[in-house]
Parts: C-alpha cells; sequence; structure tokens
C-alpha cells in the first residue's frame, strides 16, 4: 500500500474518542454548512474538477426544504440546461421508498415482517418461472420479507453476476450463503418482495408507489416506468469521459431501481420522511432501525467475504431498504443510486434534522459524494470507501490493493 496511508492501521481508539468526546478533552470545532452563494460555488467548483456535467441537490432542515437546485447540463450536446423538474434516473434510491411503501402494508396488518413468504405465495416459489432455479433447495422457506429487505437472503446482488462480482449471462438464481444470516447487497432480493407483494397479496406494486408515496408527495414527475410527458425536459447520462448514454425508457417495474424521478420530488420525499408523515412514529423507526451489522470492506462485490471492523466505531448496518449508521451528530441513514451515467444520494443525519439529496448525470459524481455531504450537512461519518465512493482526487483508492486496508470510518479525509 502507498507509505501516505499508514493511519489507516491506527484508527480504532482515538477515532471514537475524537468523535464522541473530542481527544484530550478539547472541543473541535467544525466547520458550518454552506448555504446559498457559498454553497453554489463549491458545487460548481466540484463539477468542474470532476468532470460532472449536471448535478441536482436539495437539502433539508428540520423537514423543510431550504436549498433546491439544479448545476450543470442536461444535455451536452444541445447544451440544454438541468432544472430543477429535468426528469432522472433514480436507480437504486428506487429501493429506500419501496421499503417505505411495504411499511404501509405493515402498519396496515397486510404484511409481517417475520412471516415467511411461503405463506403468502398460493404456490411453492419455485414453481413460478422465474423462481425455478430454486427447485431443490427448501432454504427458499426461510425468507421473510425483513430479509429480503434487509438484503440478508443469500442471493447475489442480481443472479447474472458471479461471487467475483464477473458477469454471467447464464447465471441461475442460487443461495450463496444461509439465509439471514450476513449482509449481503441484493437487488434480487428485493425484486422478490415486490413479486410476493404483487402475487401473494394481489397488490400492484406501481399502484402501491403511487398512492402511498409520489401522490402524498407531490411527486409529479416520479414514475416506475417510462412516461412520454418526461421527454420534453429529461436527462442525458453520461460515462466517465463524458461520453453520451442516453435515458433508457423502462417499461417493467421493478422495485429495485426503474424509477424516473426529478429533484424536486426527491427533496419532497425526504422532508417528509424526516418529518415522518404517511407512517407512524413506530413504523418509521422499523424502518430506519439497524437490522444486521455490516463488517464487509465494501458493498460492491456483494458476495466477497473479506471483512473489516474499521466500520464498527459508527455501527455500520442494514436497516429496511436503507443502510444506517451512528456518528456525533446522532443516527444516519443513506440510500444510494448507481448505473452506468447515473450517480445519485439520499443521506439524512442528526437523526433525521439535517437531510440531503443528489441526482446527477454522470459516472463521475460518486466522487464529490463526500465532500458535498460534508458541505451540505457539516463534517459527517459517511463510510465513502464502503459505499464505492472514491473521492475524485484519489483515485488510488480505487485499485484492488486498497481493499486490503480500507479507509476507516470517520477518518479525515487525507489530502493527495
Amino acid at each position: 500500500m502507498p507509505a501516505r496511508r499508514p493511519f489507516a492501521r491506527l484508527l480504532p481508539a482515538c477515532f471514537a474518542i475524537l468523535l464522541l468526546a473530542g481527544c484530550a478533552g478539547q472541543a473541535v470545532r467544525e466547520p458550518a454548512p454552506l448555504r446559498g452563494a457559498a454553497l453554489d460555488r463549491e458545487v460548481e467548483r466540484l463539477m468542474q474538477a470532476a468532470h460532472v456535467p449536471g448535478l441536482a441537490l436539495a437539502v433539508i432542515e428540520d423537514g423543510r426544504v431550504v436549498h433546491l437546485k439544479a448545476y450543470g447540463a442536461r444535455d451536452l450536446e444541445q447544451r440544454l440546461p438541468l432544472t430543477t423538474d429535468t426528469v432522472m434516473y433514480g436507480a437504486s434510491i428506487t429501493k429506500g421508498q419501496f421499503a417505505y411503501a411495504v411499511m404501509s402494508l405493515v402498519e396496515s396488518g397486510r404484511l409481517d415482517l417475520d412471516r415467511p413468504i411461503a405463506q403468502y405465495l398460493p404456490k411453492p416459489l419455485p414453481e413460478y418461472e422465474k423462481y425455478a432455479d430454486l427447485a431443490g433447495d427448501e432454504r427458499w422457506r426461510k425468507l421473510t420479507p425483513r430479509m429480503l429487505l434487509s438484503h440478508t437472503p443469500g442471493f447475489a446482488n442480481f443472479r447474472f453476476f458471479t461471487p467475483e462480482g464477473g458477469y454471467d449471462p447464464n447465471g441461475k438464481l442460487r443461495f450463496h450463503f444461509e439465509p439471514g444470516t450476513r449482509y449481503a447487497y441484493s437487488g434480487e432480493g428485493i425484486n422478490l418482495m415486490q413479486f410476493v407483494i404483487e402475487v401473494g397479496l394481489g397488490i400492484d406494486v406501481a399502484e402501491l408507489m403511487q398512492r402511498q408515496v409520489y401522490d402524498r408527495f407531490g411527486m409529479t414527475r416520479t414514475s416506475l416506468v417510462w412516461r412520454e410527458d418526461f421527454a420534453a425536459n429529461l436527462a442525458i447520462g453520461y460515462d466517465p469521459q463524458n461520453k453520451p448514454l442516453g435515458h433508457k425508457k423502462r417499461g417493467a417495474v421493478r422495485a429495485a431501481g426503474s424509477m424516473d424521478t426529478s429533484i424536486a420530488d426527491q427533496a419532497a420525499f425526504l422532508a417528509g420522511l424526516a418529518r415522518g408523515e404517511g407512517l407512524s412514529a413506530a413504523s418509521k423507526a422499523e424502518l430506519l432501525r439497524p437490522q444486521i451489522a455490516i463488517d464487509s470492506v465494501q458493498q460492491f462485490p456483494t458476495l466477497l467475504t473479506d471483512a473489516t471492523q474499521d466500520n464498527r466505531g459508527i455501527a455500520l448496518s442494514a436497516a429496511l431498504g436503507w443502510l444506517t449508521y451512528r456518528e456525533p451528530q446522532g443516527q444516519a441513514w443513506a440510500k444510494g443510486g448507481h448505473d452506468d451515467g447515473t450517480n445519485n444520494l439520499a443521506l439524512c443525519v442528526a437523526d433525521g434534522r439535517r437531510c440531503m439529496v443528489i441526482l446527477s448525470n454522470s459516472s463521475n459524481a460518486e466522487g464529490l459524494f463526500k465532500y458535498l455531504a460534508d458541505a451540505t450537512l457539516g463534517p459527517t461519518c459517511l463510510p465513502w470507501f464502503w459505499n464505492g465512493y472514491i473521492p475524485y482526487d484519489h483515485p488510488e483508492w480505487r485499485e484492488p490493493a486498497a481493499r486490503a486496508q480500507p479507509h476507516p470510518a470517520c477518518a479525515p479525509l487525507p489530502r493527495p
């Protein structure tokens, strides 16, 4: 490993003391979050440095949107500006909002988080064509909604991914570990939860999301499938070299990530979640509480078993559809979204009193997430290395060797 990273082995004791009490009893003055023109300048500076064509940002304080702005272009070739109503691909932030909608079914008594899914389905899961690969493995009977929503079913992210993170177009769905025993991010699990709701409960997930989320929060530019009225103000995705990738017009509902949306809509949802609207206090607490501790070195590839204690100090855990952890500001929860030409992040800290959400049309935007989180919310313990949010000016952390010595949570970000 590069010589400039020896501190990565020194973390546990002093960081815990520094964060929670202050080393040697000395208070640490934290820089104030940026707002107004100062925040605009910082966003624009970072976008230029990291070659991000378009980025939209919202900041929420005490359940109220205090900053809502779009920066850069939605279409470089046509020189069209990104706006707060521009439709962008939401990717996996869909999962967090799906989990919110699922909790409404739990609250109404339609669904029990700990009841095996076998009790909801009219026939055994392997008898459905989509899940025929599980025939002969009775572990599917152990699966519960809690396991599916907390990414502990034992599946790969998607069946066509190998354990090493490669692509196998002929991959079959199978269990890679005993359900409920450890965390491994799984879009397959989320989509199976959708299947259980639709087939077992007879509830259309698109209608559920429309009623419980989009209509509730006035999200008029959001849908789980493509709508033709989106075309007039649509973001084009860009690869790391700013080559245009277009925008996929998704025609099938996928709870794991088919949502198109706008920054204005995402700000409305996150502000509503922070206020606790639409769910009882108990249901919101269950949605966001730690379900299982996470000790993996990085989130992807999902099935690698390399472990670390670097995130133990912040109690990094899976919630239901969300990630959660603790920091000096209080409990934090987050949900990211990633695809070619799309990087997004919703993050709340201080027990939900301060939040931000980022939507981008760039494969480069994740390199800004740690800096933007600190700029908008104050210094945070966002586990950027675990998430793969490698800062744009630290490319060496993308090298495979970095996995052998991961960056500790809440460690000062090393300067290049």
